[in-house]
C-alpha cells in the first residue's frame, strides 16, 4: 500500500495544535520513539561540532576599495600568479584557501581586512 503523501500533508495542515499533539503522542507510543530526543541531540551535536571545528575555509566576500592591495595580499597567501590572483579577487565571493587551521585562517582574515577586503571564515 503506497502512502498518499500530499493527502497526509493536507490533513496535517488542517489539523489543530491539539490534534497534532495527540498524533505525536500516538506515534511515540506505537513506534516506541521520542519526538523531542533527536532534535535535542542534533542541536547538542551541532554545538559541539562548531566548538571543535579546527579547519576553516577562508572566503573573500568582497574586495573593497583597495583592489590592488587585496590582489597583492591574495598572491602572498595563495602563491598564485598575478593574473590568477586578479581573477580570484574579481570573482569574489570566492574561497581563497580551504581546510586552514584556525590560527592561520584568522591571520589571513586579518591581513585581508587590513587592506580593505571583507572576509568570511566558513
Amino acid at each position: 500500500m503506497a502512502l498518499d503523501t500530499q493527502k497526509i500533508i493536507d490533513d496535517l495542515k488542517d489539523a489543530s495544535i491539539l490534534e497534532l499533539n495527540d498524533l505525536v503522542k500516538a506515534i511515540e507510543e506505537e513506534f516506541d520513539v521520542k519526538a523531542a530526543a533527536p532534535v535535542a541531540a542534533g542541536a547538542a551535536a551541532g554545538g559541539d561540532a562548531a566548538a571543535e571545528k579546527d579547519s576553516f575555509d577562508v572566503e573573500l566576500t568582497e574586495a573593497g576599495q583597495e583592489k590592488v592591495k587585496v590582489i597583492k595580499e591574495v598572491r602572498g597567501i595563495t602563491g598564485l600568479g598575478l593574473k590568477d590572483s586578479k581573477d580570484l579577487v574579481d570573482g569574489a565571493p570566492k574561497v581563497i584557501k580551504e581546510g586552514v587551521a584556525k590560527a592561520d585562517a584568522d591571520d589571513m582574515k586579518t591581513k585581508l581586512e587590513a587592506v580593505g577586503a571583507t572576509v568570511t571564515l566558513k
